[in-house]
């Protein structure tokens, strides 16, 4: 008999830890569901605020590219900046558009436009950065598949970018067309010693 009443004291005793564990399981999850809501809530701000910001990248790319382009050509492509979900990352697009038809920018377009974006994008990614580094850029022989014939309008668009946004162009080019709008001209010769000697031109 003393080892039944043992048996169901020991019973007894492992209700009550069950009992006590379930109230702690119960209360446990309450606090998980409350918490798993919140996680829920704040990745749903997250996900606005990066599609707002995506959006504000997507517009200021295309807006400063393609105003670089339409500067340049008289049937200028726009330059279109579109995020897109691959592999769980967020991957940027970059395509050339004309009216409403998208086009590959290396395939479908002359090496001109090309550079022309390239310098445009380097600009807007510079003008995007928080804090800006130093506002200066230097550019080793842009433009050098652009045609001749458009290289005055280019010369013109990058004045006007450094003086709309203060940043010096610190540049190196072959071309006249290029150097005509340039505050200071440096030649730099060599002689048949190979000796380079630099000149500031009147």
């Amino acid at each position: 008999m003393a080892n039944y009443r043992n048996i169901l004291e020991q019973k007894k005793g492992q209700k009550q830890q069950i009992e006590h564990q379930l109230h702690q399981l119960k209360k446990d999850r309450k606090y998980l569901k409350r918490d798993l809501k919140r996680h829920e809530q704040a990745l749903e701000v997250v996900k606005a605020v990066a599609i707002k910001t995506q959006e504000r990248i997507q517009f200021h790319i295309s807006d400063i590219t393609s105003l670089a382009l339409e500067s340049v050509f008289p049937d200028p492509y726009e330059l279109v900046a579109e995020f897109v979900q691959r592999r769980n990352k967020t991957e940027c697009d970059l395509y050339f558009s004309r009216n409403g038809e998208k086009a590959d920018p290396l395939s479908a377009s002359g090496g001109g436009a090309v550079d022309v974006a390239a310098f445009a994008l380097r600009v807007a990614s510079w003008s995007m950065q928080k804090p800006k580094s130093r506002n200066v850029l230097v550019l080793d022989e842009p433009f050098r598949y652009l045609s001749s014939d458009l290289l005055p309008k280019a010369s013109e668009m990058l004045q006007q970018i450094s003086q709309d946004l203060n940043l010096q162009i610190i540049m190196v080019s072959h071309s006249e067309e290029l150097i005509e709008s340039a505050d200071k001209v440096f030649s730099v010769s060599r002689d048949k010693k190979g000796i380079s000697s630099i000149k500031e031109e009147e």
